[in-house]
């Protein structure tokens, strides 16, 4: 981690990062809005080997509208290496840069009708519905951490409050972590909502739980690109979720901006 956090230090500056962003499929072109530099992670020893298309492998670090951040284009997913701590040493480097919170995005497939492909939701709270955990191995008493917070109120509420300045609906949901990546059944989508899921995904919230056990502030938020398996008749597809998730990035784009403006 250290070797990492001087590659970046060289090659972005010593100033302080605030906010750390994770962006989820089809939503990497926002990191082209930072002014700072661009890192490819292959640069980056310990850095996650991402092979998801839709994905843009390179940290960003700059600003973006005022305020220092560190933007992660891309996450490796449990599916690629059965790996749930594969972003662990990448969020130990932001910890490492001074960050103070984390903001994760994803696509995610939705199960309430009043919420369809195009629109957002704000994580209120996750279900590990994969039981797996990044914190498994993990030595000291820290691997204990406490998530019944782990979706900071004060985080929220702010992205309420610019999403509802920028003309953007921002309702809350439950996302569900499941661990892909073949898509979900009918059936399982059926138990996932009996669970109180409100939308589902293949990311999140291993580094939910990584951020928390590293003493970051984290909200999250889901790019709905489709109805869950059974919902609906459209045909789901990795190429279906990377066409949506433009729709959603517009509306999210407004609403981190807004929301960077008062952090």
């Amino acid at each position: 981690m250290s070797k990492s956090v001087e590659v970046i230090r060289a090659r972005a500056g010593d100033a302080p990062v605030r906010l750390g962003l994770i962006l989820g499929s089809g939503l990497g072109h926002l990191a082209g809005a930072v002014q700072g530099v661009s890192i490819p992670y292959a640069d980056l020893p310990g850095f996650p080997h991402v092979a998801v298309s839709g994905h843009n492998p390179n940290l960003v670090v700059g600003d973006l509208e005022g305020v220092r951040v560190a933007v992660f284009g891309a996450r490796e997913h449990y599916y690629e290496n059965g790996n749930p701590a594969a972003m662990r040493v990448a969020l130990e480097c932001l910890k490492a840069l001074g960050a103070e919170a984390l903001i994760a995005t994803n696509a995610a497939g939705s199960m309430r009708p009043d919420i369809r492909p195009g629109d957002l939701m704000l994580l209120n709270d996750h279900i590990n519905f994969s039981g797996l955990n990044p914190l498994i191995g993990e030595k000291t008493d820290a691997r204990f951490v406490p998530m019944t917070t782990a979706h900071d109120a004060g985080l929220r509420a702010a992205l309420r409050a610019s999403a509802e300045a920028v003309g953007v609906a921002l309702p809350e949901g439950v996302y569900a972590w499941y661990s892909g990546p073949s898509f979900e059944t009918p059936a399982e989508i059926r138990a996932i909502k009996i669970l109180g899921g409100d939308a589902v995904g293949m990311s999140t919230v291993p580094e939910v739980i990584l951020a928390r056990f590293l003493g970051l502030r984290v909200a999250a938020i889901s790019s709905i690109t489709n109805m869950a398996a059974g919902m609906s008749d459209e045909q789901i597809s990795h190429e279906h979720t990377k066409a949506m998730a433009p729709f959603g990035a517009v509306k999210l784009e407004k609403v981190l901006r807004h929301f960077l403006r008062g952090f």
